[in-house]
């Protein structure tokens, strides 16, 4: 678990630093700020999502995955529990729910945490976490400086999720097939793309709603 402690604690970290700077940056430069970050994330998102090999496949996952994310309403359901953690925190930022939503998704969605947590509960190597680690805590940065403190509270989520996966590494070392990786990266670069497009303000995507289509990837890839 250390690996996804020190996640936690960057992410914690560089939204700290994120929220004080952002304090004294005028609006027009927090703009800049989020379209350069929206630009990036959309960068690593297609990279992501054209590293697979079987497009097809991708589509497919993501289809079904957004339809039945739609169904089960699970951008509701982030979306609530945003709204429930800006209640008790007693907050006042009008971004807050989207700087959660938007950093749990972008911190959990790729192959990078899924790797790296298996390898961590396993063989107790955090090193892939670790790089995770400052690579979350810089997009914190970004993210908070723009979105507020609804950013920090995506720590939760990582510490929750990633490390239930490091806990139950032994049984789900299957995660780590390169089939798997490749499907899960593949669909999760899409997801990305659509955080980055958001982030843009081009469109209002409920990307919780796609969600799903990494479950669906996994499965193709390990029964098909």
């Amino acid at each position: 678990m250390i690996g996804t402690f020190v996640n936690t604690g960057a992410i914690l970290a560089g939204s700290i630093i994120g929220i004080s700077a952002g304090k004294y940056l005028p609006e027009r430069i927090k703009m800049i700020i989020m379209q350069a970050l929206g630009l990036s994330v959309v960068l690593i998102g297609l990279k992501m999502a054209l590293s697979g090999t079987a497009p097809i496949v991708t589509i497919g996952c993501v289809l079904i995955g957004a339809l039945t994310g739609e169904l089960m309403k699970i951008e509701q359901g982030v979306e609530h529990l945003g709204e429930w953690i800006k209640l008790r925190v007693r907050s006042h930022s009008s971004t807050f729910v989207q700087g959660f939503v938007s950093a749990s998704i972008l911190y959990l969605t790729g192959a990078m945490m899924i790797v790296g947590s298996i390898l961590d509960g396993t063989v107790g190597d955090a090193d892939i976490l670790y790089i995770k680690s400052l690579l979350d805590g810089v997009a914190s940065i970004a993210l908070s400086s723009t979105l507020g403190i609804g950013v920090s509270f995506s720590a939760l989520s990582v510490l929750i999720v990633q490390g239930s996966i490091t806990l139950l590494a032994s049984h789900i070392l299957f995660l780590q097939k390169p089939a798997v990786l490749e499907a899960v990266t593949a669909s999760g670069g899409l997801l990305i793309v659509g955080i980055g497009t958001n982030l843009l303000g081009i469109t209002k995507i409920r990307i919780g709603n796609f969600l799903p289509a990494l479950l669906f990837a996994i499965l193709w890839a390990t029964f098909a």
